[in-house]
């Protein structure tokens, strides 16, 4: 397990979604074909929680949250960059997403969720804003991010 191996399924998903409005209707699309059972979701996870492990993700902390960017946009991502936090419960600093975001929540406890979600896809539509949570456990979240804009308020 590699980062170069997890950039090409991150590689081959993002081409799916390039196109499309972050919406619910993604949100919905992406649960619906990469969703918490598929082969897909599976593997992104195996990648991420080795990663974590093995420390090529999530090697830096900040106020009790483990985070990487290992991939900057570009166009093999179709323009998202990509990071990885590994958060136990806990509320990150509160963020906006000029373009939107993308997260994938993969609770590595059981009943841990990101923002009131369990395993699965979260679309944030551009503008929204969060701090963002995961409770009732230890969760990896990997977020995709057009054009990597984020605004952090504090």
């Amino acid at each position: 397990m590699s980062l170069e191996t997890l950039k090409t399924h991150l590689s081959a998903l993002s081409v799916a979604i390039a196109d499309r409005p972050l919406d619910r209707a993604l949100e919905d699309w992406l649960n619906a074909h990469h969703g918490a059972a598929s082969p897909s979701y599976q593997t992104i996870k195996a990648l991420c929680v080795s990663g974590a492990q093995d420390g090529w993700l999530c090697g830096r902390e900040a106020g009790g949250i483990r985070f990487s960017r290992p991939f900057k946009p570009s166009d093999e991502l179709n323009g998202f960059s990509v990071d990885v936090v590994d958060m136990q419960d806990i509320a990150g600093p509160h963020h906006r997403h000029p373009h939107g975001e993308i997260d994938l929540i993969m609770p590595l406890d059981y009943g841990a969720t990101f923002d009131h979600h369990g395993a699965g896809w979260l679309v944030c539509p551009p503008g929204t804003a969060h701090r963002p949570t995961v409770r009732n456990g230890r969760a990896l979240v990997l977020y995709l991010l057009p054009e990597g804009a984020i605004e952090f308020s504090g």
